[in-house]
């Protein structure tokens, strides 16, 4: 499939955030990029007004699915779960997990991916940055693996830092073929002993500081 084929389905959670939905998910629900694409909110069983919002903005936006998870077993991870969800009802072959945090700064950021993308990658973590997003490629997703069990592990203490994302392995996305998304999801949230979580907190910092450079582009309008 080439570039110009290629469609996303951009997956988020959301939970009590109806606030950064009718501030961020607009940004989401207007780039521009031609071939097409989704986006699939999951909430995760909110008590605020998320679904109000979310109805709100289907009226406007038809390619925004939105779709609700019960509270599950303490025993299952709330998140990994709605991530699940998400991937089942996407349609598109590449899959991108994102956060509603964590908003586009430009109209043009899909296309930028879609751009730049390395085909051979697996997968592929990007980061966002003043400008527009830093792309990060892996040839498999077990390259990868570290990155995603520390942040994930690791999410609701790393989530506002803004310094040196890159150098730290804070991505802000992830870029997939759908067929690798579930291999992802089983990285998510595993319960690692503190010394496992230095050694691979060192262990991508020395990567990311002096291994080969990645991919990067600067966005704008």
């Amino acid at each position: 499939m080439s570039k110009n084929e290629r469609r996303f389905s951009i997956i988020m959670t959301v939970y009590d955030q109806a606030g950064e939905l009718e501030e961020n998910l607009p940004a989401f629900l207007q780039q521009e990029y031609e071939p097409g694409y989704e986006v699939i909110v999951v909430d995760e069983s909110s008590t605020d007004r998320s679904g109000d919002v979310l109805k709100l903005l289907r009226n406007n936006y038809p390619h925004l699915y939105s779709t609700f998870l019960p509270k599950p077993n303490r025993l299952v991870s709330r998140r990994k779960l709605a991530f699940h969800l998400g991937v089942k009802a996407s349609k598109y072959e590449w899959v991108i997990f994102t956060k509603i945090e964590k908003k586009p700064t430009a109209t043009d950021i899909l296309k930028a991916i879609s751009d730049n993308i390395d085909d051979n990658a697996e997968l592929t973590l990007g980061y966002s940055v003043k400008k527009g997003i830093r792309l990060q490629p892996f040839s498999t997703c077990g390259e990868a693996s570290n990155h995603i069990k520390r942040i994930e592990r690791k999410l609701s203490k790393v989530r506002e830092r803004k310094r040196m994302n890159y150098v730290w392995g804070r991505y802000d996305f992830i870029v997939m073929r759908k067929d690798v998304a579930y291999e992802v999801l089983n990285l998510f949230e595993q319960k690692l002993s503190l010394a496992k979580m230095l050694g691979i907190r060192t262990s991508i910092f020395m990567k990311n500081l002096f291994g080969r450079s990645s991919t990067t582009q600067l966005v704008t309008d």
